[in-house]
């Protein structure tokens, strides 16, 4: 038995090892990435191919990938967070993929976006980085946010 690569802490067999045997789809957004992480460790590019959401795999450089895959060592992974249940059918997770390649320690920081289509869940795409927040303002004649039922320029702020 062999640690998983994923660094969940798990066995491989109990972790991403039947994702990539394809023997059950992964059940979350996380496992998901989890288990592509493990696939770029293993570099079972196929795997990566094949969790990409129907319709977006065109662009999938699988000899690009692979290149990349195998002269990397991939040394860790560190889930940052998981936003699962925006929507039932959308998610995000931001992660930290650690891996050295010629010598040199690196990172692959990315907020990768999910779908849940047909009852799985498939990898969409992903932003470099922590994923762009959004601030809605306040007008100064909103309502005010405290729910005071006065306006914002009249309470909050005054």
């Amino acid at each position: 038995m062999s640690k998983c690569p994923c660094d969940s802490g798990r066995e491989f067999d109990a972790c991403c090892g039947p994702y990539l045997a394809r023997t059950t789809p992964a059940p979350t957004p996380e496992a998901l990435m989890r288990s592509r992480y493990t696939a770029f460790a293993k570099q079972d590019i196929k795997y990566l191919g094949e969790t990409l959401l129907p319709g977006t795999q065109d662009d999938f450089d699988a000899e690009q990938v692979t290149e990349w895959a195998s002269k990397s060592i991939w040394t860790g992974l560190e889930v940052r967070s998981t936003a699962d249940g925006q929507t039932a059918d959308e998610a995000f997770v931001e992660f930290v993929a650690k891996f050295t390649m010629d010598g040199k320690d690196l990172i692959h920081h990315e907020t990768g976006r999910f779908k849940n289509q047909d009852g799985r869940w498939w990898y969409v795409d992903g932003v470099m980085g922590q994923r762009p927040r959004t601030v809605q303002k306040v007008g100064r004649n909103d309502p005010c946010t405290c729910g005071s039922g006065k306006k914002y320029k009249k309470c909050c702020g005054a």
